[in-house]
C-alpha cells in the first residue's frame, strides 16, 4: 500500500495489554508523557466536545494510588470473598508502574449529545495513547477496577467528571502472545 499505512498496521497489530508485573524499573520522561497525551487530544469527537480528561499519576502519588486501591478492595469485599492475593495485587500494580493515567470523561452540558458518543471519543483517545506507547516500547494496559467508581475525591474531579479506568504504563520488553482474531469473513458482511 504505502509506508505510512504499513507502519500504522504494524503498530495496530503489535498493540498488546502489558501488565505492570512485566514493567522494568525506570521513569518515563515528562516530555514523552506530554507527547503521548498530546496524541490523545487528536482523537475524533462529535461536536468537538473533547470529553476526555486525564489525571497523570506519578512519583509519590503512585504510593497514594496504591494505598487507595488496596483500601477500596478491602472496603468493597466481604470477609468471605476477601482474597489476600487480590488485595496485594491491587496495591502492587501502581508501584510497578512508571506512571498511571486516570482516564476520565467530562460530559458535555449539551443534552442532545449522546453519552455513548462521548465515551466512544474517550476510547479513541485511549487508543491513541496505547498506540503511542506501543511505538515507544512502553508497556501499558487499561484497567477498570471497581475502585474507579469511588475516585472522584481522590482524583479531585469536578461535578460533571467521572473516571472510566486507569491506564498503567512502564518500560517493557515483554513479548505478549499474539491474540486470536476472527477472520474478516466472520465479522464483515458486504452489501452492494
Amino acid at each position: 500500500m504505502n509506508q505510512k499505512f504499513d507502519v500504522l498496521t504494524d503498530l495496530i497489530h503489535s498493540r498488546r495489554a502489558i501488565f505492570p508485573q512485566n514493567y522494568k524499573a525506570g521513569k518515563i520522561a515528562p516530555e514523552i508523557l506530554d507527547a503521548i497525551l498530546e496524541n490523545a487530544r487528536w482523537a475524533p469527537n462529535h461536536k468537538k466536545t473533547e470529553p476526555w480528561r486525564f489525571v497523570l499519576i506519578e512519583n509519590e502519588a503512585l504510593k497514594e494510588l496504591s494505598e487507595f486501591l488496596s483500601n477500596r478492595y478491602k472496603l468493597n469485599t466481604s470477609t468471605e470473598n476477601f482474597d489476600p492475593i487480590k488485595f496485594k495485587k491491587a496495591g502492587e500494580k501502581p508501584l510497578q508502574a512508571a506512571a498511571v493515567i486516570a482516564i476520565c470523561i467530562q460530559r458535555s452540558p449539551a443534552s442532545h449529545i449522546p453519552e455513548w458518543e462521548e465515551t466512544a471519543a474517550l476510547a479513541c483517545a485511549v487508543q491513541n495513547i496505547w498506540l503511542s506507547c506501543t511505538a515507544l516500547g512502553i508497556g501499558s494496559y487499561w484497567s477498570s477496577p471497581d475502585a474507579i467508581h469511588h475516585m472522584k475525591d481522590f482524583l479531585r474531579l469536578s461535578e460533571n467528571e467521572s473516571c472510566l479506568g486507569l491506564f498503567f504504563m512502564g518500560w517493557s520488553d515483554y513479548e505478549a502472545p499474539v491474540p486470536n482474531r476472527k477472520p474478516l469473513s466472520e465479522i464483515v458482511r458486504r452489501m452492494g
